[in-house]
């Protein structure tokens, strides 16, 4: 099944195109990897998906066969789609159990007691390695940005999504902690959900196995394909693949 299909999808913001005519297809279970440098629309790709309202989308996407881009922000959601932010905001008050109890609610559509997401929660911490009190912390409230990282690893725990876009999971992470967010990625994804991940580097690929590496840019996929795409490119730089194609 094709968990996510982009035919020419084109992304817009005042007026400027900026994702010129990507076409995709990311099948169930599968790891895509976008890379590029600064400015080649990886980003803006992701959230457009998610359905920021900034953009403006022509073209088509299909998530698991539905129309995404009629989808409002929140129905994407709760159908399954999650975007982890490069740079999530501050919630300062709000304790990240009680914001994701409620996502949780939201995603699932049915209620959940107390007692029984907290046990859910605190498994999902102890499969990360987190201390409890994480949880009482106001979301992402003071966090390092390793910290932030975890955090999204958590919602990404306790929602399940069926499609999971990572905006530089890798940004501002030193190696050993890019080793364990990646290693936490591995342990939470359920086998039939898919993954597309943005990234500058390949050093994340020493930890996920992709199933395709696409290369973007300005606006457009240039190139495609295995894990040695990747590896060329941190061998040889983005001048390589430029002069290349």
């Amino acid at each position: 099944m094709d968990m996510l299909e982009l035919r020419n999808l084109r992304v817009f913001a005042e007026g400027k195109e900026i994702v010129k005519g990507v076409s995709l297809c990311v099948k169930q279970g599968e790891v895509h990897v976008i890379m590029g440098q600064n400015g080649s629309g990886k980003s803006t790709l992701l959230n457009a998906l998610a359905g920021h309202p900034k953009y403006r989308t022509e073209g088509v996407a299909k998530f698991e066969g539905k129309d995404l881009l009629a989808m409002k922000p929140h129905e994407r959601a709760r159908a399954g789609l999650f975007l982890a932010f490069q740079s999530p905001n501050e919630v300062p008050g709000v304790a990240l159990s009680s914001f994701l109890r409620r996502a949780h609610v939201a995603r699932q559509g049915k209620e959940i007691s107390v007692a029984a997401f907290e046990k859910m929660m605190d498994e999902k911490m102890k499969l990360l390695g987190m201390e409890k009190s994480f949880a009482s912390r106001g979301v992402n409230e003071g966090f390092s940005g390793g910290e932030k990282k975890r955090s999204e690893m958590l919602q990404l725990a306790v929602l399940q999504p069926r499609l999971a876009l990572l905006d530089e999971l890798d940004s501002g992470l030193d190696v050993d902690a890019l080793s364990k967010i990646a290693s936490a990625v591995e342990k939470i994804r359920e086998k039939d959900s898919s993954l597309v991940i943005v990234t500058h580097y390949a050093r994340i690929l020493r930890n996920l196995k992709p199933d395709a590496v696409h290369v973007m840019r300005e606006g457009r996929i240039i190139a495609s394909g295995s894990g040695e795409l990747a590896r060329k490119l941190e061998e040889k730089g983005y001048e390589w693949i430029n002069s290349s194609v």
